[in-house]
């Protein structure tokens, strides 16, 4: 009896040993540097790829440890579920634990493309299209399919996508980025919108959006902007036409060769600011934040026109008499 209950004593200490030995291995194992058979390693995991395929694919894509062995550091952490979809970059000295932190934490691998203040859509598409890592989901989409792609059927696309830099994913679709920038936009035209002048003559957010556009390419230096805003928000009040050159150029579109000829001004057109009053049908390029601002809290001014003085800035006019002056002295 003595001898059997030493026996079960022997076995248990034993058992302890080997349990306290595997723990301490792990503990060490997960502060070594992973093996890599390159400098850096990348991994795209998709949304829905399970812990066990996720421990696959970086042992498939040169971290050297076997995949299980990844799996149950990720299994046994309590973490595996947290894992995050993403684009994913290790280098050297990488330890079993920082490469769960970094995936859990979503510290992605990111490309970036900028959207320009006073783009056209078409210019926008066009720097998508070649836009690095970036899946091509939308290429041979008219405008009108593309806008009931990312859930906004029926409207214009011009105007409708905010100006900033959008960071993505490696793999991301160019249709979530397209979603991104039309949510901000629709956040910074509500934004601006709530802080419209009591005496604004616009009619509704989507004018403000319109106007914001020509403002936006009618302005040569920040500082002229509200001013800009100003005298066409005066145009609108009393049903003088906008007469503005960039909305004559954006109705004719590709066949604009940089030349904007007496023909083009005296040829009706829905875009034809010189021949109609009001705003045009839409928008004609993307506006920033501050072109918005412009256009719903313009300068309070008396000036009817503006010219280009050439380096930049405007001259503003409150009589034809006194704009014709100015045309003379800058531009003849």
């Amino acid at each position: 009896m003595k001898f059997l209950r030493r026996l079960v004593l022997l076995v248990f200490v034993l058992g302890l040993l080997v349990v306290g030995a595997a723990v301490g291995g792990t503990v060490w194992w997960l502060q070594q540097p992973l093996p890599l058979n390159a400098d850096a390693v990348e991994v795209s995991i998709e949304p829905g790829t399970s812990p066990r395929e996720v421990a696959l694919a970086w042992t498939q894509a040169g971290v050297q440890a076997p995949p299980v062995l990844l799996y149950e550091w990720f299994r046994w952490s309590g973490q595996a579920r947290k894992i995050r979809a993403g684009s994913y970059a290790i280098a050297r000295g990488i330890t079993p634990r920082g490469l769960l932190d970094k995936m859990v934490r979503g510290d992605e691998v990111l490309s970036t493309v900028r959207l320009i203040e006073g783009w056209t859509f078409r210019q926008f598409r066009a720097e998508l299209a070649k836009a690095e890592n970036l899946k091509q989901t939308t290429t041979g989409m008219t405008e009108a399919q593309l806008m009931a792609a990312i859930g906004a059927a029926g409207l214009s696309p011009e105007g409708r996508f905010y100006p900033d830099t959008y960071a993505y994913s490696k793999g991301a679709s160019d249709v979530a980025v397209l979603k991104r920038a039309h949510r901000a936009m629709q956040r910074q035209l509500e934004l601006a919108w709530a802080e419209r002048a009591a005496s604004s003559p616009l009619r509704n957010a989507d004018d403000a959006l319109t106007l914001a556009s020509i403002v936006e390419k009618e302005t040569g230096t920040p500082a002229d902007r509200s001013r800009v805003a100003g005298v066409f928000t005066n145009r609108l009040r009393i049903g003088m036409p906008l007469q503005t050159d960039p909305t004559v150029i954006y109705g004719l579109g590709e066949a604009f060769d940089g030349n904007l000829r007496k023909r083009d001004l005296t040829t009706d057109g829905p875009y034809n600011t010189y021949l109609r009053t009001g705003l045009p049908p839409t928008p004609i390029a993307m506006p920033g934040r501050a072109s918005l601002l412009a256009a719903v809290r313009p300068d309070t001014t008396k000036a009817l026109y503006f010219v280009a003085r050439g380096d930049g800035s405007s001259q503003f006019s409150e009589t034809l008499a006194e704009h014709n002056r100015a045309v003379n002295q800058y531009q003849k």
